[in-house]
């Protein structure tokens, strides 16, 4: 089957070439991301493979269905950037990869806290200058912190497992308690619980109506002073201004983000020679206690693996007639 493949990159070609010897498709790749002035480059092909920054609403479906798509192959777990009432609307099968590597993202996550906590990122920096001081480089041991995880399905849970490791006390709120959690002996309690006890908080929510700036300033100022945030799930879970106003205090701490808001404008891209333009972002990048990654959680071999074989079964399932799971209903 013909794949127009947005958003392409490297890595991309090289996982998702070794996947088809199996599977045998047509992949058009293309680097443009996909939007409403992009989609006819999809037309002839039956299936499009979206990631997580492309556009996939209600004109831009409309306009890929116009063009012959009938399958949008989502090479994420995330689906808020689709507006899935339209596309079954128009008939068209969705289809993500609900899971790739829950520990690529989780092992990221505790990354970050450690990184932060032990300011590896300028010590580094300092270093590679000549500078061995370790004024201002002081930092904390996690054993007996309070980590407090937001939602625990795949992701929370592995996290919740690397930090019982180190002696943490994991407090935890999501809808559905997790047993896999429980058995760890993992709290879970309100959200505003969590916020008030949590030395470190870590976002593992999908991006829904509800979950949209939860952590805004009103959440910040339940938050313990010199918390620490972690943010590797969704960026729009984050206000960012109210971000920016945390540590601007003092009341903040820490800030490790894999995501952010407006990343489609940034992220993926090398804007090296360029002058970042959202003031925001570039506000956040002034602040010593800020670490921030591209998008990069889910970014290892095993992962990537996972995903190329999973997006291109999904494909091969809709040209065959079957179901693997993995669709959206």
């Amino acid at each position: 089957m013909r794949i127009a493949f947005f958003s392409t990159h490297g890595f991309d070609r090289q996982f998702f070439d070794e996947a088809n010897r199996t599977h045998g498709h047509d992949i058009h790749y293309l680097e443009a991301r996909l939007t409403s002035a992009t989609a006819a480059l999809a037309a002839g092909s039956p299936a499009v493979c979206a990631f997580v920054n492309d556009d996939l609403h209600s004109d831009v479906l409309s306009a890929l269905h116009q063009g012959g798509v009938r399958l949008i192959a989502l090479r994420s777990a995330g689906f808020n950037h689709v507006d899935l009432p339209k596309a079954f609307d128009l008939g068209m099968t969705v289809a993500r990869v609900p899971a790739y590597s829950p520990h690529a993202v989780a092992e990221h996550t505790v990354a970050m806290m450690l990184s932060l906590n032990r300011k590896v990122h300028r010590a580094h920096a300092r270093v590679r200058e000549g500078n061995f001081a370790l004024d201002g480089l002081l930092g904390f041991d996690m054993r007996g912190r309070t980590v407090g995880l937001v939602g625990t399905g795949r992701i929370g849970a592995v996290v919740a497992r690397i930090l019982t490791g180190f002696g943490c006390r994991v407090l935890a709120y999501d809808v559905a308690v997790n047993p896999e959690c429980t058995e760890l002996g993992v709290h879970y309690r309100s959200i505003d619980e969590l916020w008030a006890h949590s030395d470190i908080v870590s976002l593992h929510a999908p991006l829904t109506g509800d979950t949209r700036h939860m952590v805004d300033a009103a959440a910040i100022a339940r938050m313990k002073p010199g918390v620490m945030i972690i943010n590797t799930s969704r960026g729009a879970l984050v206000d960012a201004a109210a971000l920016i106003d945390g540590l601007k205090s003092g009341h903040i701490g820490y800030v490790g983000l894999d995501v952010y808001e407006e990343e489609e404008q940034l992220f993926f891209r090398d804007l090296s020679a360029q002058v970042i333009q959202d003031d925001v972002f570039a506000r956040l990048l002034t602040f010593p206690n800020v670490l921030i990654t591209a998008h990069q959680a889910f970014f290892t071999r095993e992962a990537m693996t996972a995903i190329s074989g999973i997006t291109l079964e999904n494909v091969s399932a809709f040209e065959q007639g079957r179901r693997t799971g993995n669709e959206l209903q």
